[in-house]
């Protein structure tokens, strides 16, 4: 009897089957002699829409909502059936004893294996490998200490109420939002309130009134200072710093005070999802959505981190006795920064790092002990892994410390600061990648209290208080973990929906609301908007993970708030008007074209919801010349197919058919019928396919 093991990519199946020693490979699986490993595609299955429960949900109409089946069904994706039917012809095999659930250990990933099992109705036992890397000795570990499917029967729970909350809500609001201002608008449990965030700074920035201050320097002896009162360095009004400028210009000021303070920085814990998109948006730009993607490629292809899509930033106790491994495993891309480490036998000196209680489902992202080959690696790739690897370095260092020294002196009556900064001890910074430089020009060390000293000079600075500067990636990610939008593993994906909805736009690195994002606020209920309620929700779905919630009472008032914000969203009287309607007319209904914007360039759409009439706004440039005026002519798509039109002289010429090309294995079919035939000894290949394509025509 065999395994049947179900992994999430081809790409980790096939790693799988090779650890395992299964060697006979076939189009959808690979066997072994007690294992058969196969693999999704993604999702495989995914909840049933509207118009699989009644055909009549294909045309959107405001009075046929809310749509709120009494039981969810599942229903397999078309595009990828070929390989669940393949699954369902080894589930139904006699020699498979048991299903191995082999998909990334998360939420997501149990979702993507039971749906398929419920679909195949499976009743033999299941087993699950939990791993955080996809290493052959992880692997290996995994497979032997193999989990009963039943201890994540709540994790399964939770998965399914996260997808059907997201369905009931995302799709009855989109729907209804649509349907009654015609036009596309989508709203969602989620990013609904991460785009309520972002209108909400850019009102704050649109209403922000800048206010003038002032601050006043002086030059006091060797050192720079700066006027200060009760903290506040800011001065508004003009009268108040030009008087003081004048009281302290040329007198003598006293030393009142030195503040010494000797402080310490702990070692930064490793990198949860969360903050190394972060990190990754602050220091190279990356999206969260690029930083995800290359992470995945450094987990699943190049097995040199830890699973990615992970809340925590501990580690567990049992990882202790890995630390020198891992080392080992980047030692030939960081000899001089392991060399010293391993000198002090791996010894790791931030040890509160190891702690069970901070751990769910993974641990943080830390580097593996495999061999990692620099070279191999995209430049995205290694810029990653180097944040990771160094961030993991400095457990084994130090903390870092520092003295700061702060002089208070007596102008006059008029306060005056100057401070430094003296590291005493670089510690993990030495290996953290943000070298500091001992910042200690001024000597203030070597000053006494009641010295007196001279002031040479004094001045005063006009300025503008700032307005709030709108959300980078970085700013938004903080945002979502602080309300508890969504999880690590989906914030990227509800980002990337709020820039292709057209709601919001990214320039220069920041996010900034559109017309239609600022209409759409105003439409959506209040609710929806509120973060606090859909933080609500994600910890209802945390404790149905952990056993501790009702999934069925969660799904009844998931229904029961769907018909609310429905219900609220067809009695509104509220108004819209599509942000980016045109002058000009559809040709085929008459309807106003809306102006989109795509990855292609500029398009122009009909705005009537019925009609399906598409173009690019600006024509696309053919080769072809007219005969007239010898321009380019622009290349057009109709109803009757692709035609070329001069824009000066308005000539119009139809695109001729493509002949139908002549593959190998015709062409020696044609060469063998023709040379048969007398008259055609001797003739070309040319000839011999003219002939053929004359007989084709008769």
């Amino acid at each position: 009897m065999k395994s049947l093991v179900l992994a999430e990519k081809p790409s980790v199946a096939r790693e799988i089957a090779r650890v395992l020693g299964c060697r006979e490979s076939h189009k959808s699986y690979i066997e072994g002699k007690q294992y058969i490993v196969t693999w999704a595609l993604g999702h495989l299955v995914e909840l049933k829409m509207p118009e699989h429960y009644d055909s009549k949900y294909k045309t959107w109409k405001l009075e046929d909502l809310p749509i709120i089946p009494e039981k969810m069904g599942l229903k397999v994706i078309k595009q990828t059936s070929h390989q669940f039917r393949a699954i369902e012809g080894l589930a139904k095999r006699n020699d498979i004893k048991e299903v191995i659930i082999a998909t990334d250990a998360g939420r997501e990933g149990e979702l993507v294996a039971r749906w398929i099992l419920e679909k195949l109705r499976w009743r033999k036992p299941i087993k699950r490998l939990w791993i955080s890397s996809v290493t052959d000795r992880a692997i290996q570990d995994g497979f032997k200490q193999l989990k009963p499917g039943k201890q994540f029967e709540h994790l399964y729970q939770s998965a399914i109420c996260r997808a059907e909350a997201d369905w009931l809500i995302g799709l009855n609001v989109s729907r209804a939002l649509t349907t009654k201002y015609k036009d596309p608008l989508s709203a969602g449990r989620v990013q609904t309130p991460t785009l309520s965030i972002i209108i909400d700074q850019e009102k704050q920035i649109q209403t922000f009134v800048p206010k003038t201050y002032w601050t006043v320097q002086a030059k006091v002896g060797p050192l720079q200072t700066d006027w200060e009162k009760a903290g506040e360095k800011r001065i508004f009004s003009k009268e108040t710093a030009e008087k003081i400028v004048s009281t302290v210009s040329g007198k003598q000021a006293i030393i009142r005070d030195i503040n010494r303070k000797e402080k310490s920085e702990q070692q930064p814990l490793p990198y949860d999802l969360n903050e190394l998109q972060r990190d990754a948006n602050k220091r190279f730009g990356f999206s969260a959505k690029k930083t995800l993607n290359t992470l995945q490629k450094l987990y699943e292809e190049h097995k040199l981190v830890t699973y990615p899509r992970t809340d925590s930033r501990y580690l567990t106790n049992d990882m202790k006795e890995t630390m020198i491994d891992r080392l080992h495993g980047i030692a030939n891309a960081y000899k001089e920064d392991v060399r010293p480490i391993l000198a002090n036998k791996g010894k790791v000196l931030a040890n509160r790092v190891f702690n069970n209680a901070k751990v769910s489902d993974h641990h943080a992202i830390i580097p593996t002990e495999q061999q990692v080959h620099i070279g191999d690696l995209s430049a995205d790739e290694r810029k990653l892994y180097d944040l990771i690897v160094r961030r993991f370095l400095t457990l084994f260092h130090s903390p870092y410390k520092y003295e700061t020294i702060q002089v208070v002196m007596d102008i006059e009556g008029e306060t005056f600061t100057a401070k430094e900064k003296v590291i005493m001890e670089f510690g993990f910074k030495k290996v953290s990648g943000n070298h500091e430089m001992d910042e200690s020009p001024q000597r203030l060390g070597n000053l006494t209290k009641g010295q007196k000293l001279f002031v040479h000079s004094a001045e005063f600075q006009e300025r503008l208080t700032e307005p709030p500067s709108r959300f980078s990636e970085s700013d938004l990610l903080y945002h979502m973990e602080k309300y508890g939008l969504g999880t690590p593993a989906t914030r990227a994906e509800i980002i990337e929906r709020l820039v292709s909805t057209e709601v919001v736009e990214r320039n220069n690195g920041k996010f900034h609301s559109t017309p239609k994002g600022k209409q759409l606020m105003e439409l959506v209920n209040n609710e929806l908007k509120s973060p606090e309620l859909t933080a609500k929700w994600e910890r209802e779905l945390e404790m149905i993970a952990l056993g501790k919630g009702n999934p069925a009472s969660f799904l009844q008032n998931i229904r029961q708030q769907t018909k609310n914000l429905v219900s609220e969203i067809v009695k509104s009287e509220k108004s819209y008007r599509a942000h980016n309607l045109t002058g000009s007319k559809c040709p085929e209904c008459g309807s106003f074209l809306k102006e989109r914007n795509t990855k292609e360039g500029k398009i122009l759409v009909c705005s009537s919801q019925s009609c399906s009439y598409r173009r690019r706004k600006d024509p696309k440039l053919s080769n072809r010349r007219c005969p007239q005026c010898h321009k380019k002519m622009e290349m057009h798509n109709g109803v009757a197919g692709v035609y070329f039109q001069c824009r000066t002289c308005n000539v119009v010429e139809k695109a001729a058919e493509k002949k139908k090309a002549v593959n190998k294995r015709e062409e020696r079919k044609l060469l063998q019928k023709y040379t048969q035939k007398e008259d055609s000894f001797g003739t070309s290949l040319g000839d011999l396919l003219k002939a053929a394509m004359e007989d084709n025509k008769e």
